[in-house]
């Protein structure tokens, strides 16, 4: 898939969105990517996971032995990740504010692990993700998202492969520019900024 075939994806399922909108990091944005309507169509969501299983280097599809995902946003584009890469897929969940594996999931010591994210802004849910896999043992080996809107500079401390580099500014909010000021702001995530 091109890009322009992924961001078509997108648009079709109407999860392009314009405006001004607040993300989970707190920062502001006039785009805005909401991957749970782009993954609602499972067969656009299991196009969109194979697209990126092809894109990871073929090192790390020959080690990776389960997929780990942040819960609500990755659990989704995280077990469509898993299927097409026929491993096993987990999450990970922050009952009380911090994530932690649950449910009875585990991770053997030095189990080969991929981080995958929905979106990563500005990398903190990733870099706060992989902390409690590897206090959970495993050992992330490589993090992926459907959509990198960092402008590529998230650092998540691993190396890292996104289905879509998005160049969407983002900003404080008391810096906004004055056309993004003038719209009411609109938070569509799920987290609290």
């Amino acid at each position: 898939m091109t890009d322009n075939d992924i961001l078509a994806e997108f648009r079709a399922a109407e999860a392009l969105l314009e405006g001004h909108f607040i993300l989970s990091s707190g920062l502001r944005s006039p785009r805005y990517l909401q991957c749970a309507r782009v993954l609602m169509d499972p067969a656009r969501a299991a196009r969109l996971a194979e697209a990126l299983a092809s894109r990871l280097p073929e090192s790390v599809r020959a080690q990776v032995e389960v997929v780990v995902a942040p819960a609500m946003g990755g659990l989704i584009c995280g077990h469509e990740l898993a299927r097409a890469l026929g491993v096993l897929s987990m999450f990970v969940e922050r009952p009380t504010g911090t994530f932690e594996l649950r449910r009875g999931f585990a991770l053997s010591p030095g189990q080969k692990v991929l981080l995958m994210e929905d979106v990563v802004t500005t990398g903190l849910s990733s870099r706060e993700a992989i902390a409690a896999v590897r206090a959970a043992g495993g050992d992330v080996i490589h993090a992926a998202s459907l959509v990198d809107r960092s402008n590529g500079t998230a650092d998540l401390g691993v190396p890292f492969t996104p289905l879509l580099r998005l160049d969407v500014p983002s900003y404080a909010p008391d810096a906004l520019p004055p056309e993004l000021a003038a719209l009411p702001a609109v938070k569509p995530g799920s987290r609290a900024a």
